[in-house]
């Protein structure tokens, strides 16, 4: 039993009953559902369509004050900050698009269009909670009053790069691109064979939104990834996607996860030197510091010391700022994978999950099997 996971599910327990306390009739039936309510639970979405929950449109100014305050309890200082700019990026990315998307709605890029449903009643010993709208997909579990499990957890970011007055740009997501760049390049030619697995990047995350990833996996069909219609066909959904995987030039059957068969495909961590394993090491630490460190700690300990040995680096695409590219960290109870080829490379989706324990899987099983 971990103290500090304890109090931290304490203080999302508040957060999370102070929220719906303040909800009427209409919009608790939304956000409030029964744990654990595992087909919708378990779906989750990274694109700007309904993720299930009550919208932060639909609440008063204090509720949705409420509603983020849920939000940061889940994420660290940094991360808060990082969700944050995301949302805001809604404005802009408006703005690029001339003011035009609309998909089923008034208006499809709507900062207003982010999702909360808490699944049980905290502060119980059990439930779970989740914060999703496009580019943001948070999710936490609780378990016996102690905080286990915060994957999938999915930050994105489009524009990727925006210009702010003075000489830096805003960049949410710099450190998941440039560490990892800065790693690729910094292998030597043998090196470089082994993690460069395609000179063509593929044109999202593998997982996309699956509930579960499993050896075999290939690129989610575009639809899918949607909950209900983007006020286009399906089928032309799915044609935009198969457009994009011809550009491309490749099958990916190259790209396959591999998660359960065989060792995870690129350059393993053994095959890297200390400063270069340091370097995977930074990499891995701006995934796990998106959350609370009472759980982004319990996170690093899946690389700690030699455990790294069983960790490897995959890349595709180019390696130059502006060329399309996607990389993978693989390693037991950890995919982190990252993606910038849409939107002339300036689109970034990026997630950490846990093969065997996303949404609390293993610790909900365990539990079960030896509570029954």
């Amino acid at each position: 039993m971990s103290l500090a996971r304890r109090e931290l599910a304490d203080r999302m327990a508040e957060a999370a009953s102070e929220f719906l306390a303040s909800l009427d009739v209409g919009q608790r039936a939304a956000a409030s559902w029964t744990f654990p309510s595992d087909d919708e639970r378990r779906r989750w979405f990274y694109t700007p369509t309904d993720h299930g929950g009550v919208p932060l449109a639909d609440l008063t100014p204090g509720q949705q004050r409420l509603a983020m305050r849920l939000l940061a309890r889940g994420l660290s200082t940094a991360g808060y900050v990082t969700a944050s700019t995301i949302i805001g990026l809604e404005n802009v990315l408006d703005a690029v698009e001339g003011w035009t998307s609309a998909f089923d709605r008034e208006r499809g890029r709507d900062p207003t269009r982010y999702y909360v449903r808490v699944f049980g009643e905290p502060p119980s010993g059990t439930w779970a909670w989740r914060f999703g709208g496009h580019h943001i997909s948070i999710h936490h579990t609780v378990l016996d009053g102690e905080a286990h499990s915060c994957t999938p957890c999915f930050l994105g970011a489009d524009p990727a790069s925006s210009p702010l007055l003075g000489p830096h740009p805003l960049r949410p997501l710099a450190g998941a691109e440039d560490l990892a760049r800065d790693l690729v390049r910094s292998l030597d030619d043998a090196q470089r064979a082994r993690a460069v697995i395609s000179a063509v990047a593929p044109p999202d995350v593998i997982g996309g939104n699956r509930s579960k990833v499993s050896d075999g996996d290939l690129l989610v069909p575009r639809s899918d990834i949607w909950r209900q219609s983007t006020g286009l066909p399906r089928q032309r959904v799915d044609a935009q996607g198969a457009t994009t995987e011809n550009d491309a030039g490749q099958s990916f059957e190259a790209l396959r996860l591999s998660i359960h068969d065989g060792p995870p495909k690129g350059v393993p961590a053994t095959a890297l030197t200390a400063a270069q394993q340091e370097m995977l090491r930074a990499l891995l630490a701006v995934y796990v510091g998106r959350v609370p460190e009472e759980l982004a700690d319990v996170e690093a300990e899946k690389y700690a010391g030699d455990r790294l040995d069983h960790f490897a680096f995959a890349w595709a695409g180019g390696l130059e700022p502006g060329q399309p590219h996607y990389y993978r960290v693989q390693g037991p109870r950890v995919l982190v994978e990252y993606d910038n080829t849409q939107r002339d490379v300036n689109h970034i989706h990026a997630v950490w999950r846990d093969p065997d324990g996303d949404f609390g899987e293993d610790v909900l099983a365990h539990h079960h099997r030896t509570a029954h």
